[in-house]
């Protein structure tokens, strides 16, 4: 499985499976704003780091938990 494809069967298929992608699962006006900021040049870059800590800043709802 390619990255791309990893985050979107772990985001917005996810949010289809659960009948929640109305509300969560992407970026888009009106939905939830949980959001993890990766400190990484780009998506392929994370299988690359698995197991370490890539979180820069974590967003809730639209606000900073972590960051």
């Amino acid at each position: 499985m390619l990255p791309s494809e990893a985050i979107v069967a772990s985001t917005i298929n996810a949010a289809h499976a659960i009948n929640r992608a109305q509300e969560v699962g992407s970026l888009e006006i009106g939905k939830k704003a949980d959001i993890i900021i990766l400190d990484c040049p780009n998506h392929m870059h994370i299988p690359y780091r698995f197991g370490g800590n890539l979180v820069e800043t974590v967003l809730k709802e639209g606000k900073i938990v972590i960051g």
